[in-house]
């Protein structure tokens, strides 16, 4: 049996973090996507807000996320991006293993919420795998009120997302 650790702290990302990200994204790779070191820096320059989550001096999540009008090849990305108008665009969140459970993706997505609020930025984006599925994903996001706005097949038709967004009350506190 793995115990959880705590407390948590949520930090900025830095580039002596991104092998245990890469660990975290490989552990996670079926409801995330590849990612190497170089498309990890390219990200991370592209980023206004990539944060991690530190336990005990390791890193044990992180969240990346990209504004509209980036250079940025996803498929999922370049759905919102077409459609217009400013948006922050969850890239990935990634949690570990033993740490699920704990309120890191909430601490997480508070943080970010007060980003957008503090950015002027109305509206955070994201897509969900639905088949295969990703429920837990998918009870997460329904909690904090995102909703579907499109859906589409990816990674050559083996996967159907479920793009959503979640309006945010900018200049509240």
């Amino acid at each position: 049996m793995v115990l959880a650790r705590g407390p948590f702290a949520i930090r900025p990302a830095r580039p002596a973090d991104f092998a245990e990200m890469l660990r975290l994204n490989a552990e996670w790779v079926r409801f995330t996507s590849e990612l190497d070191a170089s498309a990890l820096e390219e990200l991370h320059a592209l980023s206004p807000y990539h944060r991690v989550v530190e336990s005990g001096g390791c890193v044990v999540a992180f969240l990346l996320v990209l504004r509209e009008d980036s250079d940025y090849a996803s498929p999922n990305y370049q759905w919102f991006d077409d459609r217009g108008g400013p948006f922050l665009y969850i890239d990935r969140v990634v949690v570990e293993a033993a740490d699920q459970g704990q309120g890191i993706a909430t601490m997480l997505y508070d943080d970010l919420l007060a980003f957008a609020r503090e950015s002027g930025v109305g509206r955070v984006v994201c897509e969900i795998d639905v088949d295969p599925p990703n429920d837990p994903s998918c009870r997460f996001h329904d909690r904090y009120g995102f909703t579907e706005v499109g859906t589409q097949w990816v990674a050559g038709g083996t996967k159907r997302v479920s793009l959503r967004e979640l309006l945010v009350g900018v200049g509240a506190a």
